[in-house]
């Protein structure tokens, strides 16, 4: 959940929650996430209960998390693009009531384990559709210099939830069963309920652009992610970590049981374990990345999360694992906040919440296909190797720094600024019409051209990022100083949209081309529409 710090930002925690609108949202997202995760531990031990299979246990963490996979991305489109207290508000609605079914189901012992997986399947996709906009709000309620540690503060949130969640659910589990942890669910999602209405969500700004539809507005997103270097990097780096980690989340009941002796209150506790060190971290993760550095701070975090891994595998002593548990939650909360942060803080405003789906794709996404593969192998080659293997995956992750290093997104990098000329045309297209060929025409000074053209190749990344599908430089044969550069956009609606996504990074590289520029002659832009 994203820049650099400036000189005026702070590194300490406490620094958003002294905002009244932050610190509600951020105590009811604390609340949601607990009944999450009392949701969660509650549908793990009742599928052990029910089949004592280790693979079926594991795939109730696939039906938690396959939904962000499947949706977290037109849910982030719809973030951008929609009214997110509606969206959010229905969610949290139809969630309370799909949990609540589960929990009538489950007293009547009427949940086998088809029922238990479809129910947390259709609880999840709730989560899914919300989370985004949720998150994007969030992040809203706090200045731009804050953001890092708004995120770490919603991190501990998260992790406490964690931690306290499958606690409280193992011992309501134990007295009263699983039908009144899923109730008390549905009570944390309509406290969530209440605090988005009293402090809701920003609206999005007002544009007189055509709206984006769905799936167009998906292939923004993508397309974004992409041909952003920063942004395409944070995303690897976040479904390798995840893919192997999902091994030790995914396989801790079974680890619980299997290795360990200990029932749904020991389980419970195994996973506050993981939370409890989640906390501990996000107390201080903002001065240690700061002193650290993200990549360095990455590749300690994968290699204690592997020794963890490996205690876990071959070490049988309840309290030995205890210990180290809590040292992954650690790990774990420092690297996945850093992946969070620096993608919210690297993607302008207009597709932040689709960043953040992407963000959960890669995260949530090869959590829940890692979860199935590593219970699958389980099956086959038993706990230790499973584990071992998934240690050795995580270790092999860092050596992704190398080609994908990891960067805060810079101020400049975000911030929209005007184009250089306005936009004349004669009878302006419809919004639908495309493809839209673009002509922007250079005469340069004679005896620059190299340098011209390692200026104007820069411009590529962005202006395919920002919607072309194509992009060209081209040398007029009949006049050497005289360069055109084409791009292609799908519709005018696009193009238009496009312009309106130019950051101050963009001008500047606009700035560097126009350096080359004869004296008195200006840049000169011609749009094609393709005839039906």
């Amino acid at each position: 959940m994203p820049v650099t710090p400036t000189p005026t930002s702070s590194h300490s925690i406490w620094t958003p929650l002294r905002r009244p609108a932050f610190r509600g949202l951020w105590a009811g997202s604390g609340v949601y996430f607990t009944g999450n995760a009392m949701q969660v531990m509650a549908a793990s031990w009742l599928m052990v209960e029910l089949t004592g299979s280790a693979f079926l246990a594991a795939l109730v963490q696939t039906a938690v998390f396959l939904p962000m996979f499947l949706l977290a991305l037109p849910a982030g489109v719809l973030a951008d693009t929609t009214d997110r207290r509606r969206l959010i508000g229905n969610a949290l609605k139809v969630q309370a009531c799909l949990v609540g079914m589960l929990a009538v189901l489950t007293l009547l012992g009427w949940a086998g384990p088809g029922v238990l997986l479809a129910f947390t399947f259709m609880a999840g996709c709730c989560t899914a559709l919300l989370q985004p906009a949720w998150n994007t709000s969030v992040a809203d309620a706090v200045p731009r210099e804050d953001m890092a540690q708004a995120i770490t503060a919603m991190s501990i949130a998260w992790n406490s939830a964690r931690a306290i969640g499958p606690s409280m659910a193992g011992f309501v589990f134990a007295w009263l069963g699983a039908g009144w942890v899923f109730a008390l669910t549905v009570a944390a999602s309509m406290v969530m309920l209440q605090a988005m209405r009293r402090w809701p969500p920003k609206p999005n700004p007002e544009t007189r652009l055509p709206p984006e539809r769905l799936w167009s507005g998906t292939l923004s997103g993508l397309r974004y992610a992409r041909h952003s270097d920063i942004i395409f990097a944070q995303l690897l780096r976040t479904v390798a970590y995840s893919g192997a980690g999902s091994a030790l989340w995914a396989l801790l009941p079974a680890i619980a049981a299997q290795q360990l002796g200990l029932g749904a209150t020991g389980f419970g506790l195994l996973m506050g374990c993981l939370g409890t060190g989640a906390v501990a971290a996000g107390l201080v993760l903002g001065k240690v990345r700061a002193r650290l550095g993200l990549d360095r701070l990455v590749a300690i975090g994968c290699v204690a999360f592997a020794a963890v891994m490996l205690v876990a595998a071959f070490v049988r002593v309840p309290a030995i694992v205890c210990v180290c548990l809590a040292i992954g939650g650690a790990a774990w909360m420092g690297v996945m906040a850093t992946f969070n942060t620096a993608t919210q803080a690297s993607a302008p405003p207009w597709v932040r919440s689709r960043a953040v789906a992407l963000h959960t794709v890669s995260a949530l996404g090869s959590f829940a296909i890692g979860s199935a593969v590593w219970g699958a192998l389980s099956t086959v080659a038993g706990l230790p190797v499973t584990l071992a293997v998934g240690a050795f995956a995580m270790i092999s992750g860092i050596f992704l720094a190398r080609p994908f290093p990891l960067r805060m997104g810079d101020e400049q990098e975000v911030t929209p600024v005007a184009l250089w000329e306005e936009l004349h045309v004669k009878g302006e297209p419809h919004p639908g019409d495309g493809p839209v060929s673009v002509e922007i025409a250079y005469r340069i000074r004679e005896g620059e051209a190299a340098e011209f053209l390692n200026a104007v190749t820069q411009l590529k990344a962005s202006r395919r990022r920002d919607g072309a599908t194509l992009w060209r430089i081209y040398r007029d044969l009949g006049d050497p100083t005289r360069y055109v550069e084409r791009f292609l956009v799908s519709s005018w609606a696009d193009y238009l949209h496009q312009r309106a996504r130019a950051t101050m990074a963009d001008q500047h590289l606009e700035e560097n081309v126009r350096e080359f520029l004869q004296d008195g002659v200006a840049v000169t832009t011609q749009h094609y529409v393709a005839e039906r």
